[in-house]
């Protein structure tokens, strides 16, 4: 799939625009991440079908702590202090709209490494729920005020205008990210703030690549390991499954493709998601759940 190709928010008609809501209320962000716009314009049905077969992941209590216990381990290697704001160089109200940005993709960076995952091992011959969680958590459902109406609706500048308009920022993390033409939703988002992105890059930069923080985000993708592990039942998205439903074959190994790259990226990209968020304060709950 071309990863450029995607069908956005604004364009949805019909079910893609109720998929889409549904995206939105099962990750209790005001975002629907570029993953699931780029599979909706390639491939809408298998997609609709998959993301059905997804969506009851995180509908559980257990999730809800395998994400505050994502969060506290990749922030243990991140130094808390806050940036001073008035290193940002950005007016009171724009650095309001940038904390809640901020705040809905430290929401989403757990829930987009669970379906990443899953659905990488689950599409390309793999497995999960091997070792399926025993206690309540596992089914009981997920605490409704955790992550509640935290974040801002996100506004992204686009993937050329990104690089003009920060193009020092822009291409130190391509760098660091080895990242190719496709650049991540969360660095078009700061580069609506030229001055703020380069200031929180330069901030956190050192810690990126430092050994604490390798040690932390190790620990986050252990924690994703044991999680989709233990899933109460596995969605039905193997190969075999989706023949069974009647999907072409083609179309099953470009939306595995798909997720295998995106998921091959997401250990390097989306633990920086919290660090970019506690930078400036908005980072959510950390140690509020423990994970069984």
């Amino acid at each position: 799939m071309d990863a450029t190709v995607q069908l956005l928010e604004h364009e949805a008609t019909g079910w893609k625009a109720g998929t889409y809501d549904d995206i939105r209320r099962t990750l209790r962000a005001p975002l629907v991440n570029s993953v699931w716009r780029v599979a909706m314009a390639h491939e809408p049905e298998l997609f609709r079908h998959a993301w059905y077969q997804l969506a009851p992941v995180f509908t559980t209590r257990r999730f809800a702590a395998f994400s505050v216990a994502y969060r506290d381990a990749v922030l243990s290697g991140v130094d808390a202090a806050e940036l001073d704001p008035s290193g940002l160089d950005i007016s009171p109200a724009e650095l309001t709209e940038l904390r809640g940005q901020l705040a809905t993709f430290d929401v989403v960076a757990p829930r987009l490494a669970v379906a990443f995952e899953t659905c990488d091992r689950l599409l390309n011959g793999g497995r999960v729920a091997t070792d399926p969680a025993t206690g309540r958590a596992a089914t009981a459902p997920y605490p409704e005020p955790l992550d509640a109406d935290r974040g801002r609706p996100v506004t992204l500048a686009g993937m050329d205008e990104s690089a003009e308009r920060a193009p020092e920022p822009v291409a130190a993390v391509r760098d660091y990210h080895d990242l190719g033409p496709m650049l991540p939703s969360i660095h078009r988002c700061l580069a609506q703030w030229p001055d703020a992105f380069d200031a929180l890059w330069a901030r956190l930069e050192p810690t990126f690549t430092a050994s604490g923080y390798d040690d932390a985000t190790d620990d986050a993708a252990a924690l994703l390991d044991t999680f989709v592990r233990g899933l109460p039942t596995a969605p039905a998205l193997t190969p075999a499954e989706l023949d069974a439903a009647g999907f072409e074959a083609d179309a099953a190994v470009a939306l595995a493709d798909h997720f295998a790259d995106f998921n091959a990226n997401a250990g390097g990209v989306l633990p920086t998601l919290h660090a970019y968020a506690a930078t400036v304060g908005a980072a959510g709950e950390r140690t509020a759940l423990q994970f069984p």
